[in-house]
């Protein structure tokens, strides 16, 4: 006797199938650039744990860590030891990643300052409105709250 198990095929059930879906199911996704986005969301989300790694170290002007940051600096040195090399100033920095609206920020985005059409600020957004930065001569790295309206976010590819 031949005993035969059923497996539905929940695919060809449920018609039109999200990405979400595939991925739940273990499914391949074949949505756009969906590996590169995942594949950045995890390079961000380690070099905002290494940021926040840097709590307490000092400001210095053009420090790149490991113990001592500028603004640049510490988002250059997370991203360096998440994987991906950034250049060294904040407006460079802002010209090499993909802009992104405040409404689509993620954890790990950059968040630029700006003046004008001047960039003067840079830190790794951590969620709910704060930032790990290094901000000025006398303070240490910390999170903070996002003090202005002025501000643009970058996204690392």
């Amino acid at each position: 006797m031949t005993v035969r198990t059923h497996t539905p095929n929940l695919l060809a059930r449920a018609g039109a199938v999200s990405a979400l879906t595939l991925v739940t199911l273990g499914g391949a996704t074949l949505a756009p650039g969906a590996t590169a986005d995942a594949e950045a969301a995890t390079v961000s989300a380690h070099a905002l744990r290494i940021a926040a790694s840097k709590r307490g170290a000092p400001y210095q002007y053009g420090a790149q860590g490991p113990w001592r940051f500028d603004c640049s600096g510490l988002t250059v040195y997370s991203f360096k030891h998440a994987g991906r090399a950034l250049p060294r100033t904040a407006a460079a920095q802002y010209g090499q990643t993909r802009h992104v609206p405040a409404s689509s920020r993620r954890r790990g985005d950059l968040v630029f300052f700006y003046s004008g059409s001047g960039i003067y600020h840079v830190g790794i957004y951590a969620g709910r409105s704060r930032i790990w930065h290094a901000p000025k001569a006398g303070s240490v790295v910390r999170l903070e709250r996002i003090w202005s309206r002025a501000v643009w976010y970058g996204r690392v590819h």
